[in-house]
């Protein structure tokens, strides 16, 4: 499959995961809005590469059909960045973009990332400045890696942008704009709680708890797996629950023959959502238990109570906001949640600019980079460069 076009005016969007596209289908809109001339190219890596996974996700954001897509598929980490960083090394050279836009934190973004900046083409990084300080966690070294290789790093809060100046990025490269993921949440959450997703498990709003867990480090080890469905099990006995599981998940859970005890204890097990039915559960859940960074801000968004399995989050001001409760890796901690609810309110005001305009300030960045004259050299670009 080849690319249209092979202008050397254009923007590269390369995503591969599902937190990606929410980050992406807005300012892909806004910089169609904004900068009408310029050719858009968008290329899926293929790393979450089902439908349920990923391209049901395309349809319900309203993206428009994939100009490439690379079948990278799963694969450790070492092969799925190597085969990201051959194939999008090829699609740069077919269309030379003059600037390519990478978000979040996955093996597709630092691959992508790292293929631009040998080509010498800028880079700009959707999300940038996220620090977790766990250096055991695969992303928190994509996201270093992406930051100090980008030419316009993109924050989605003010903790971001001051990581960004302690590792000494230079500050005219760094630019306070907002949560685009939020821009997403916030447009099509009104369609996703009138769709009345909760209904099709027989339960009503407010009254349940929404599970997502499916780090590795969790999943993987089968002793930790065992002692977080024991702790499910006895928060069921508190509320119901709902957990939409993983196929990485549901493989070890029937591997380790946890998945009937779940269902015996009533814990509601569902396949994996699409979009707008988990936005829907999200915003009417009483709470929710999560290892996932996207739903950390969303909860945020949202004033629904957040409690994650982690010990670290490269999210602090879902933390700081009052919104997200970080349990740390021990699964028994699930138990504490009913203690923490009593009580629990949501804050008053939301997080500053997560205000469904972060994807508009991002394409009037964009659109004034593309305006400048010549391009910035790689040298000026990195760390320390004057």
């Amino acid at each position: 499959m080849t690319a249209h076009g092979g202008s050397s005016s254009g923007v590269c969007f390369v995503v591969g995961a599902r937190p990606n596209f929410m980050k992406v289908a807005p300012v892909y809109r806004a910089l169609r809005a904004v900068a009408p001339e310029t050719e858009l190219l968008l290329v899926h890596t293929g790393q979450h590469y089902d439908d349920l996974m990923s391209d049901v996700f395309f349809r319900e954001l309203g993206m428009p059909e994939v100009d490439l897509y690379l079948g990278v598929g799963a694969g450790s980490h070492a092969e799925q960045t190597a085969k990201v960083l051959l194939g999008v090394e090829q699609v740069l050279l077919a269309n030379r973009p003059r600037l390519v836009v990478v978000p979040g934190d996955v093996n597709s973004t630092v691959a992508a990332a790292l293929a631009a900046v040998k080509l010498q083409i800028p880079v700009a990084h959707l999300e940038a400045g996220l620090r977790s300080f766990d250096e055991a966690m695969p992303e928190e070294h994509n996201r270093r890696l992406t930051d100090h290789m980008s030419t316009l790093l993109l924050a989605p809060s003010a903790d971001g942008v001051e990581n960004l100046r302690l590792e000494g990025i230079r500050s005219e490269r760094i630019h306070l704009v907002g949560n685009t993921m939020i821009d997403s949440l916030l447009e099509h959450v009104g369609g996703a709680l009138a769709s009345e997703p909760w209904l099709r498990w027989d339960l009503e709003p407010q009254s349940y708890g929404l599970v997502t867990l499916h780090r590795p480090s969790l999943v993987d080890d089968g002793e930790q797996l065992e002692r977080a469905v024991a702790a499910l099990v006895q928060l069921c006995e508190f509320s119901p629950l709902l957990f939409p599981v993983h196929p990485r998940t549901r493989k070890m859970l029937d591997g380790l023959e946890l998945t009937d005890r779940l269902y015996r204890a009533g814990v509601r097990l569902a396949e994996p959502l699409g979009y707008l039915d988990f936005l829907g559960l999200e915003a009417a859940a009483r709470f929710v238990l999560t290892d996932s960074g996207g739903v950390q801000e969303e909860t945020t968004a949202l004033g629904v109570a957040c409690f994650t399995l982690r010990p670290t989050t490269e999210r602090p001001v879902t933390v700081t906001h009052g919104t997200n409760t970080l349990l740390g890796s021990d699964p028994t901690q699930i138990l504490r949640i009913a203690d923490l609810l009593e009580g629990w309110r949501p804050p008053a005001q939301p997080v500053p600019l997560w205000d469904g305009k972060a994807a508009t300030r991002v394409a009037d960045v964009v659109a004034a980079f593309l305006a400048q004259e010549g391009r910035p050299s790689i040298a000026s670009a990195t760390r320390g460069g004057s």
